[in-house]
């Protein structure tokens, strides 16, 4: 057992070696589906030094670099999950309703092995998001999907800006079950959100005032008390964050577009937005974005109405729209939800695409570093038999920076099941939804202690 933990820990300490390396390779003869310059047939793309950096006709390959084989293959732009919570153990800090002095980039964990499936359906770069028990939650961090590290920091996308979670709705209000704390309705989320905001400006205008009286000579004034809560909600207001706010009802996201209209916030993105076919115009308007399930919604109240045509509304209104999972099981198959959006809607092949690339790029801050084929973007590919918008669509390779980190013929057996076929499961989370609402992970004790509280 003992030479068995040694050499896994060797292991580890070789591929982390490599972690952030970037590779070269190249692709030959595949379908190659730009997503935002057509479809390329009996293509080749190039990739050096972790960047796309050739795409046309009779490539040749450059001394020591690998070649793939593409021929009857599909070569697409890795896919990209903008609301996910893989790679970490623990999504809520769920003790206070304003909690951005907490980042999820501090705890990421590169053992997960929900890293390496998530590779295995395509998927190359996802956004670690704090959970939604808080009506203004952490910080969250975009990461690539660098299986084979064990350094944390390496998952973390270079230059990615930084994003926030906020949350309306059932969630930060604890379905109005929270004892003495707010908020516990759908009023007091606004109103917590106005009152952090209020408070943000007051600290960035004490601030500006010390900056400015300490450049007369003579000056001698102490400096405002620093906090880590109050500056990251100052550089929302500032432009510095981009805020993905949690919502499903109509009226609450028109709320919150109202809110940020108020206080100058411009860089907004809605999740779930299970509602957002409702008010697609609003949120086209402000110049918000969208982010939402393909056909998920009735797994609690405040999600009872929605429609499977959501994505395909919100993208004719104009809104940048995008498909997650919120779901270490749903992001292996985010290609598969794309497609479905030509069943509801008829969106073209690009147009479904985009929703799993370009499109989450954009939501994310990095659309001029992945998101489609071009040159000079990162070396993040997926390769597919068959069409990746069919049901026959099987990933065969995942490219990170130009480095393979996933290879179907390579894939071991013991990596592909989830679960024990064979394991008792416990019925009753799934009577109470908790089971399927990710982004309340870890917070069930806050509901448990009401009740036991009424006993």
């Amino acid at each position: 057992m003992k030479k068995i933990f040694i050499a896994i820990v060797a292991v580890g300490f070789i591929t982390a070696g490599f972690a952030q390396d970037k590779g070269s390779v190249l692709i030959k003869n595949g379908t190659v589906l730009t997503v935002t310059k057509g479809t390329l047939t009996d293509t080749d793309v190039l990739i050096k030094d972790g960047k796309i950096a050739q795409v046309g006709k009779g490539i040749a390959a450059p001394q020591g670099v690998r070649v793939i084989d593409a021929t009857g293959l599909f070569v697409m732009p890795g896919i990209i999950d903008a609301h996910s919570h893989i790679a970490l153990d623990q999504i809520n800090e769920g003790t206070n309703a304003i909690t951005p002095e907490v980042y999820t980039g501090d705890a990421l964990n590169p053992f997960q092995l929900s890293i390496y499936r998530a590779l295995a359906g395509g998927c190359t770069v996802s956004h670690a998001l704090h959970g939604s028990a808080n009506s203004i939650g952490g910080q969250s961090q975009t990461i690539k999907h660098r299986w084979g590290t064990y350094d944390a920091n390496s998952l973390k996308m270079e230059g990615a800006p930084r994003t926030i979670k906020f949350a309306l709705g059932e969630n930060p209000t604890g379905h109005g079950r929270r004892d003495g704390t707010q908020p516990q309705s759908r009023m007091g989320v606004e109103f917590v959100i106005r009152k952090a905001f209020n408070e943000a400006k007051e600290y960035s205008a004490k601030w500006d005032a010390y900056n400015k009286a300490k450049l007369v000579k003579g000056f001698r004034g102490a400096p405002p008390a620093y906090s880590l809560r109050l500056e990251t909600l100052a550089d929302i207001l500032s432009g510095k964050i981009i805020l993905h706010c949690h919502s499903y009802r109509a009226d609450e996201i028109q709320m919150l577009l109202k809110v940020c209209k108020d206080f100058g916030v411009t860089r907004v993105v809605f999740q779930h937005t299970n509602e957002g076919f409702k008010v697609a115009p609003e949120i086209a308007a402000a110049g918000a974005m969208a982010s939402v399930f393909a056909d998920w919604w009735q797994y609690k109240l405040e999600v009872y109405y929605s429609t499977a045509y959501n994505a395909t509304i919100l993208t004719r209104n104009g809104v940048v729209t995008s498909i997650n999972s919120d779901s270490p099981d749903l992001i292996r198959h985010l290609y598969h939800e794309a497609g479905k959006t030509q069943k509801y809607g008829g969106l073209t092949d690009d147009e479904a695409l985009a929703l799993i690339t370009i499109n989450p790029a954009k939501q994310l801050g990095v659309e001029n570093r992945i998101g489609s084929i071009e040159n000079g973007k990162d070396g993040d590919i997926a390769i597919f038999k068959n069409h990746p918008l069919s049901i026959y669509g099987v990933p065969q390779y995942t490219l990170v920076d130009g480095i393979v980190r996933f290879d179907r013929e390579k894939d071991a057996g013991d990596q592909r099941i989830m679960v024990d076929p064979k394991q008792t499961v416990d019925a009753t989370m799934y009577e109470t939804g908790h089971a399927y609402d990710f982004c309340m992970s870890g917070t069930e004790w806050l509901f448990e202690e009401v009740e036991n509280n009424k006993k």
